[in-house]
């Protein structure tokens, strides 16, 4: 599958490494396909998100454990359903990184809506969050 991203260039994606997101992504529902692009450098903190279906939407993408957090919510059954998830193993975690407008340009994670994916079946959701009801704890060094 060919992508001409305005910010990456011509990218070759194979079909397996396509996640499907069924009902999109909030304020970007036209966007089902998205693939997980690494990015090239000594310590990788984060990766990108580049949408299929748009190759201008694209995401900076982190997982809760790299930015020294114990992260824990429940999915709705539906939720479970859309992913197809039946063990905790399958599942991956991703949070959509942005970068403030503030003076210093501090970059922040989104803990409200994590990226939900079963790894496996090459689903995802975004589990948004109405009330930090959720355990998140620092990892100490």
């Amino acid at each position: 599958m060919q992508i001409d991203s305005p910010r990456l260039g011509s990218l070759e994606v194979p079909s397996d490494r396509v996640i499907e997101f069924p009902q999109g992504i909030p304020g970007f529902e036209h966007c089902r396909r998205f693939t997980v692009l690494e990015v090239e450098q000594s310590e990788q903190a984060y990766a990108l998100l580049q949408s299929v279906d748009d190759p201008d939407v694209l995401f900076s993408v982190t997982t809760p454990d790299l930015l020294g957090l114990h992260y824990e919510f429940t999915l709705a059954p539906e939720e479970q359903a859309l992913l197809g998830a039946e063990r905790v193993e399958d599942v991956a975690v991703l949070l959509i990184l942005r970068r403030s407008e503030a003076p210093g340009a501090s970059v922040q994670a989104n803990l409200m809506a994590p990226l939900v994916i079963n790894v496996s079946a090459r689903k995802g959701v975004q589990k948004i969050i109405a009330r930090m009801g959720c355990e998140v704890t620092l990892k100490q060094a």
